[in-house]
């Protein structure tokens, strides 16, 4: 009877976090700010509640369940092209000043915390040296900023997770050990980018292939919220990589999407994975304040100073954000001393570079990180600083999402950039591209003799007003300047796509159609919205 109460209590807490999520994600919108910050800060607020359970967040859980899909949707929606383009700077963030990071939090730790040996404050440097790019998107997505900047910030989060796992690995074994080999990290770190990524690849080739196979959307939709745990755990029980993994499987899995999978396949899954993520990153940020209370219980049970170790963490902080500030200047200076490199790629403004440093918010595999770190080296030797450690996590997290999350939008403005457009260009470049190659299909079907003349006639007008809509007549670069006739076309067909399904539903309230005549009409309507979109 008690483990079935507790069962119920944990099942009701779990739908509480995942209403909180919701109503603090909304509360967010409405104010504007990126929904992590709120998620965070309203989780501590949560846990000031008299009486309420205190919250244990466990590393297996954030690895193992959270970690995986979350990794796997950042290289689904990844741009390989983009990646590729920006690979010098993505490389010098996510292996550099990731590096970089650890080591200068470690000198830092190390001088200021009591108790805390060399080798524990490496542990910590490598914690709290992955930016999440989770808050720093969320703040981008809504401001003009140049598309570079998104590239760079979205590929370096694919990278950097796995570069910190290594280096927290090897801190660890620094800390029972008491020694540390750099030849034997880095064949190390070779072995896990090597084995991790291409046990992705191979997990992604295999889910298209079966995928192919099936025609059950339901089974589909299984096998896609499988598959990056398909990745992601046999890497980790080979001593690799799991984050490059997951990584690796959607990457390759984004690459087979329009060839191997049907359109409604693509559009089911798509709503399915969205609120998936949402809500694993929502209950992840908001358990960060949600937990913060149980470490300062553990740390006072300790006779530690907490507001000593306060001052020192954000000091820490300070540091990991100075480091990372002083990484992108100086390697954008140094980079182009490289023969032939600032003729191709100029030194970026100051404005850029300062969105791209500011923009170094810390999250969910810090969290993650600090978390499982051991509790003992040896039989009866506890981790040195192991609370000290989880706390000043907690605070770098804090701070880097508080400060810099709500700062962002300011020093984006202040930078004065603008988007570049190229996105726009481009997709109106192909979607004129497409309609030119269903024309000249068109022409081909024209040719067949049981194809009724007025539908190949009704469907080439449709195709040319498409054409003209999107400012081109023939395969020529498009004219931007033109979008505001397309803007009007979409407001004229929106109002037109309301009145029928107003139509049809009105038809269901006076029983003249049933239900599943509706939903039927309704899905068609929609798929017509969405297109607008």
């Amino acid at each position: 009877m008690l483990a079935a109460a507790a069962t119920g209590n944990t099942i009701a807490l779990v739908i509480a976090l995942i209403a909180a999520v919701a109503a603090l994600a909304l509360l967010a919108e409405k104010l504007r700010l990126p929904y992590p910050i709120l998620l965070v800060i309203g989780g501590l607020f949560i846990s000031l509640i008299p009486n309420l359970p205190s919250v244990s967040i466990s590393p297996t859980l954030v690895f193992y369940v959270f970690l995986p899909p979350i990794l796997y949707w950042a290289g689904l929606m990844t741009s390989w092209r983009d990646f590729v383009q920006n690979i010098r700077p993505i490389l010098l963030l996510a292996v550099g000043a990731v590096l970089m990071t650890t080591f200068a939090v470690a000198g830092v730790a190390y001088a200021l915390v009591p108790g805390m040996t060399f080798a524990a404050a490496c542990v910590l440097g490598a914690i709290v040296s992955p930016p999440d790019a989770v808050a720093a998107t969320t703040v981008t997505e809504r401001m003009t900023v140049p598309r570079r900047i998104t590239s760079i910030l979205e590929g370096e989060s694919l990278v950097n997770d796995a570069t910190a796992l290594v280096a927290l690995a090897f801190a660890i074994t620094a800390v029972r050990v008491g020694t540390f080999s750099l030849p034997a990290a880095s064949l190390q770190f070779i072995y896990l980018a090597v084995g991790g990524t291409a046990i992705g690849l191979i997990v992604g080739w295999l889910a298209t292939h079966v995928r192919k196979r099936i025609h059950t959307p339901h089974v589909d939709g299984v096998i896609s919220l499988l598959t990056p745990y398909f990745a992601y755990l046999p890497a980790e029980a080979a001593h690799t990589s799991g984050v490059l993994a997951a990584v690796a499987a959607g990457v390759f899995m984004s690459r087979q999407l329009p060839k191997a999978f049907s359109a409604e396949s693509r559009m089911r899954q798509a709503s399915v994975w969205e609120t998936l993520i949402f809500i694993l990153n929502g209950t992840v940020f908001i358990l960060i304040g949600l937990h913060l209370p149980v470490v300062v219980t553990n740390l006072r049970g300790q006779d530690v100073s907490v507001g000593a170790l306060i001052v020192q963490s954000l000091v820490i902080s300070a540091a990991a954000i100075g480091v990372r500030m002083l990484w992108i200047f100086a390697t954008a200076w140094a980079s182009r001393l490289i023969p032939g490199l600032a003729t191709r790629d100029p030194f970026p403004s100051a404005g850029v570079l300062v969105v791209i440093g500011w923009a170094g918010m810390r999250g969910i595999v810090s969290l993650a990180a600090a978390l499982a770190v051991p509790l003992t080296i040896s039989a009866d030797t506890p981790f040195p600083a192991r609370d000290k450690i989880i706390f000043i996590t907690f605070v770098v997290i804090l701070v880097t999402l508080v400060l810099q999350g709500l700062t962002l939008p300011l020093v984006i403005r202040w930078a004065k950039l603008a988007a570049d457009g190229s996105q726009i260009i481009e997709e109106r470049q192909a979607r004129l591209d497409a309609a030119h190659a269903a024309m000249s299909r068109l022409s081909v079907i024209e040719s067949e003799d049981n194809i009724d003349p007025v539908l190949i006639e009704r469907v080439r007008n449709d195709y040319a007003d498409r054409i003209k809509s999107l400012g081109g007549t023939m395969k020529d670069a498009i004219d931007p300047t033109l979008a505001a006739p397309q803007e009007q076309a979409r407001h004229v067909r929106q109002q037109m796509i309301d009145a029928e399904r107003a139509m049809i539903t009105m038809l269901r309230d006076q029983r003249v159609i049933g239900d599943d005549v509706l939903r039927q009409i309704l899905r068609e309507i929609d798929l017509e919205e969405a297109k607008l979109t």
